[in-house]
């Protein structure tokens, strides 16, 4: 038992460790926005355009595991626009590349899996926007005014405020990646099979919900199944889709507007599911 407890741990402590760079570097170059008062900057930033969605797209299939962190924390201080934001969580790379990877036989999939969560993350965040601004519900909000409004960032240097945000959200991080590593540790692989009902219709819907779970084990896990041949690829595309990493627990910690943050996941819930039921359909 004690060395189950310190593969959690150190599990946990390793998945933070990695993320430490990345929200640094974000809090780092917000902060210094926001000292050095570059409004003109800001709002370039905060008003990429209609092909935000694009680029942002494409940079979140790096595969890498702090850019969704870093949309998170811009789109909070307000420099991004909501489906630039959508954009990343869909488009996102994980733990599944390297699983794929070591799977000769699934390399076409695996080109297949990023092409579809790309082009799903593009679709989904420009839709989004537009329906944004068809409807008049841009964020009016000053650029980092819900980010820093209860720090006193101003009373400080820009390396003292990055260094206090990162602490805070890696221990926020830290803290929910220790008990979700538990859940999966002592839930098990054959439980989380068996809740995906093997072959069923609502399979991509499950796998969807899933992939929200904000710990690698859960690509891990998802992938895995699809290896295992227990999972269908539109429904690994469905829970990969929503499976956005730690971004969404950023930004639930750094977002005070609730309703936004749940029509978020509402909205990345739907075009997760809608791109898992049509690749299962045509493929």
């Amino acid at each position: 038992m004690f060395d189950t407890l310190l593969d959690i741990f150190l599990d946990a402590f390793v998945d933070c460790a990695k993320l430490v760079p990345f929200i640094f570097a974000v809090y780092l170059l917000i902060e210094y926005l926001e000292h050095h008062s570059s409004n003109k900057l800001g709002n370039a930033l905060k008003k990429m355009g209609p092909f935000g969605p694009v680029g942002a797209s494409v940079l979140g299939a790096v595969p890498q595991c702090g850019f969704s962190v870093m949309a998170s924390n811009l789109f909070s201080g307000r420099l991004i626009t909501v489906g630039t934001l959508i954009a990343v969580y869909i488009s996102t790379s994980d733990e599944a590349i390297p699983i794929l990877i070591s799977e000769p036989k699934l390399i076409s999939k695996l080109w297949l899996l990023i092409l579809i969560k790309v082009l799903t993350g593009i679709f989904a965040g420009l839709i989004v926007d537009f329906i944004v601004r068809l409807l008049h519900k841009e964020n009016k909000e000053e650029p980092f005014k819900e980010l820093c409004s209860h720090c006193d960032c101003e009373h400080h240097s820009v390396l003292h405020s990055a260094i206090h945000h990162t602490v805070q959200i890696t221990l926020f991080i830290f803290i929910v990646n220790l008990l979700l590593g538990g859940f999966m540790e002592f839930a098990g692989e054959k439980t989380v099979s068996k809740v995906l009902m093997t072959d069923s219709f609502f399979q991509p819907f499950i796998a969807a919900i899933i992939g929200f779970i904000p710990n690698c084990a859960a690509s891990v896990v998802l992938t895995q199944l699809y290896v295992s041949e227990v999972l269908s690829f539109g429904s690994l595309v469905a829970g990969l889709c929503t499976g956005a990493g730690v971004g969404l627990l950023v930004l639930f910690r750094t977002n005070k507007h609730l309703k936004q943050n749940f029509a978020i996941v509402g909205i990345l819930y739907v075009f997760a599911v809608t791109a898992g039921i049509i690749t299962r359909a045509l493929t």
